[in-house]
């Protein structure tokens, strides 16, 4: 009886002590939550993109010569016509000098030739009349016309040398002023690779400088070909000159993530598919009056895509199983899962297209933790704070 007794204690203070390390049920959990809202959103597509000046002109010299002056710095602006270089000139200047010697020369032998043309002239004229009152023979008079001939001639060959000497002195004067290297454009000289003392010429494969003008700047970004026909089906236009005619204005936004002031039009798309890369390739025109760009820079061009009272939610509400989108609707306190159809993810919200309506209510975050069914405690938010609080800083 007293082992019996003894057992039934132990076994009481058991269930006791069972009892009290039992877990307490804990109550529904408390979970953010927003209602289904109707917004106007604009979203972007990018495009890497790289820029070049509106014009972009090597200078190179048209003749040979040592570099003894540098007239310009790397980045200075430059009107057309500038100079740029000189090129040693000593030679030339002795030639040109030569070739002045030359006409003098020539007219000289001009001056000879006339005064040799005029005595032959005298010769045949006073022989004329003899010749007729056969005082003299006629084979006088023919030699007096040769000669006379002969004299014209000769001023013919001393004026066609002249002209041949005053050639040979523009040529030169054209290299002497070919040794002065001018701005083709006006614009912003680029690199300057060469200095005093190089050796240049007009066959150099290095330009002595560029020149580009960044009054205007060319943004060059492509699409592959899906990309490329995804676009034309969505542009307005029958024909490819109508639909970029009735493109939007789009955005570069440059390196440093910031977005250039000013908006640019899409201009021109090459007529033809690159086949080493598979992409077409698309110009975009920026007005650079401030001249904060320049040739060589990089951007993103920003194409905006607009919807238009679209139903959005936080892209955190929304969650994939096995490629299907769902969301966590609320239902009396508890969490029903739905699918979603999403058009698009812009700016942290999520653009739904079927599965909600406006005004539904909807697990804005933390849905890793819950399962279809579970008990949920709403924590109304404002979607518009929650999805600025997760936008990403630049």
């Amino acid at each position: 009886m007293t082992n019996k007794l003894i057992l039934f204690s132990v076994a009481a203070f058991s269930l006791t002590a069972c009892k009290k390390e039992a877990p307490k049920q804990d109550g529904p959990k408390p979970f953010p939550v927003v209602s289904v809202e109707n917004k106007n959103i604009v979203g972007y597509d990018t495009f890497p993109a790289t820029i070049e000046g509106r014009v972009n002109n090597d200078v190179r010299a048209k003749i040979q010569g040592y570099i003894t002056q540098v007239l310009v710095d790397e980045g200075q602006y430059v009107t057309k016509g500038q100079p740029l270089f000189r090129l040693e000139t000593n030679i030339l200047t002795e030639n040109a000098a030569a070739s002045k010697a030359g006409i003098t020369a020539a007219e000289s032998n001009i001056a000879a030739a006339q005064a040799a043309v005029n005595a032959a002239n005298v010769e045949v004229n006073k022989l004329k009349p003899l010749v007729q009152k056969n005082i003299i023979s006629n084979v006088q008079l023919q030699t007096a016309q040769a000669n006379l001939a002969q004299a014209q001639a000769g001023l013919q060959q001393a004026r066609a040398a002249k002209s041949q000497a005053v050639a040979n002195y523009k040529g030169v004067e054209a290299n002497i002023d070919y040794s002065v290297i001018r701005a083709p454009i006006s614009g912003v000289i680029g690199k300057l690779p060469l200095k005093v003392g190089s050796l240049v010429g007009p066959t150099d494969q290095t330009a002595l400088t560029t020149i580009s003008d960044t009054s205007e700047i060319f943004a060059y970004f492509s699409m592959n070909e899906k990309a490329y026909f995804d676009f034309l089906e969505k542009s307005v236009g029958a024909s490819v000159p109508e639909k970029i005619k009735n493109l939007p204005m789009v955005e570069l936004q440059l390196a440093n993530g910031s977005i250039y002031p000013e908006k640019g039009r899409i201009e021109a798309i090459t007529g033809s598919l690159d086949p080493t890369t598979g992409t077409i390739q698309f110009r975009v025109v920026f007005t650079n009056a401030q001249k904060l760009l320049s040739n060589g820079n990089s951007g993103t061009i920003r194409f905006p895509k607009h919807f238009d009272n679209v139903l959005v939610v936080p892209e955190s509400a929304t969650y994939e199983q096995q490629g299907i989108v769902y969301v966590y609707k609320v239902d009396k306190d508890t969490a029903r899962n739905v699918v979603v159809d999403v058009i698009d993810r812009i700016d942290n919200y999520a653009l739904i297209k079927s599965g909600l309506k406006t005004g539904e209510t909807v697990i804005a975050a933390g849905t890793g933790s819950i399962k279809p069914g579970t008990a949920v405690q709403p924590k109304k938010v404002k979607m518009d704070s929650l999805v600025q609080s997760v936008k990403p800083k630049f």
